[in-house]
């Protein structure tokens, strides 16, 4: 489980109120930093995230824990990473439980873990779905063992194109009934970006 918890890298760098004044620099320091110029990208992004822009929070998270631009520091990581997730940022929200599930730079907490990667989750961030579905195909963290509630996460997450979610869907449809399948593509289809994630299945309680 813990190698399928991937850290983002450069992933989730919001490019869509660039516009705003307060938001200046901060397309300098996004593409400083995907270019690999990170001590530009510190430069521009850091007064930002001081400021409070969600996106620059986030960004100078992901340094913090890559150590590029700056020592790596996990600690200063989840700092700038639950300041942007608090405010809403899914993949602040998905880093954060991350760190929670492996006890990085936090007490391992499982029960945390599986908040913050619902709240992603809930916003259609892919990656937290998938993990979200093993930690229901497998019990862990205290959720309930549900394969239906697993193939329907692992559904949603293929469909956003994660090709871990696709295999694992595979897999797990051997050991699924015809009624337990029907079951998950009807709760995936029902689903809608931005509304709670059901909790329980009618067919697929272990």
């Amino acid at each position: 489980m813990k190698r399928l918890l991937r850290i983002i890298t450069a992933a989730g760098v919001a490019w869509g109120a660039l516009g705003s004044p307060a938001y200046a620099g901060f397309a300098e320091g996004a593409t400083a930093y995907n270019n690999r110029n990170y001590a530009v990208a510190y430069k521009e992004i850091e007064p930002l995230a001081r400021a409070g822009n969600t996106d620059a929070e986030h960004l100078l998270g992901l340094m913090y824990y890559m150590g590029r631009g700056v020592q790596q520091d996990y600690k200063q990581a989840l700092t700038w990473h639950r300041k942007a997730a608090l405010k809403g940022k899914a993949d602040a929200q998905y880093v954060v439980g991350a760190m929670y599930y492996t006890g990085n730079a936090v007490i391992q907490d499982h029960k945390q873990a599986i908040t913050w990667f619902r709240k992603a989750a809930e916003q259609g961030h892919a990656e937290a779905q998938q993990v979200l579905g093993l930690m229901y195909r497998y019990h862990i963290g205290g959720m309930p063992q549900d394969n239906v509630l697993a193939y329907m996460l692992w559904n949603l997450a293929a469909a956003a194109g994660n090709a871990k979610a696709a295999e694992q869907r595979a897999s797990i449809v051997t050991k699924m009934t015809a009624e337990q399948i029907e079951e998950g593509q009807a709760m995936s289809s029902a689903w809608k970006t931005g509304t709670p994630l059901p909790r329980s299945s009618r067919t697929g309680g272990g």
